[in-house]
């Protein structure tokens, strides 16, 4: 007969998942690093670094749509696009503007 203290053990050591301490010093290191790859992310929109035209995967991600819903943008002519080649392009900037444009700000009720 199988000693229950060494099942008891042994499930311990195997389906246990491994603990680590997060310090507060750990955490403001990485609000640093967050910070620091934000501004690059914002230094690179405003010197034109960034893609000027980005494909329907890329929109996808960045919209957080499905290829339906991207498909459905271009055919009601809510996203202009360009086609070339059998590849559908999508001007970043017109992308930011279509996003400026549609923005929906609700007064806050006093």
């Amino acid at each position: 007969m199988v000693d229950n203290i060494a099942i008891v053990s042994f499930y311990q050591k195997r389906f246990t998942m491994p603990t680590s301490i997060i310090t507060t010093d750990d955490l403001r290191e990485f609000k640093v690093e967050l910070l620091d790859d934000i501004k690059k992310l914002l230094s690179k929109q405003t010197t034109g670094k960034l893609k000027r035209y980005l494909k329907s995967s890329e929109v996808m991600d960045l919209l957080q749509v499905s290829p339906g819903t991207l498909q459905n943008l271009r055919i009601n002519g809510t996203l202009p696009y360009t086609k070339v080649g059998g590849i559908i392009y999508y001007d970043a900037e017109e992308i930011q503007n279509i996003m400026t444009a549609n923005r929906v700000q609700h007064s806050s009720k006093s």
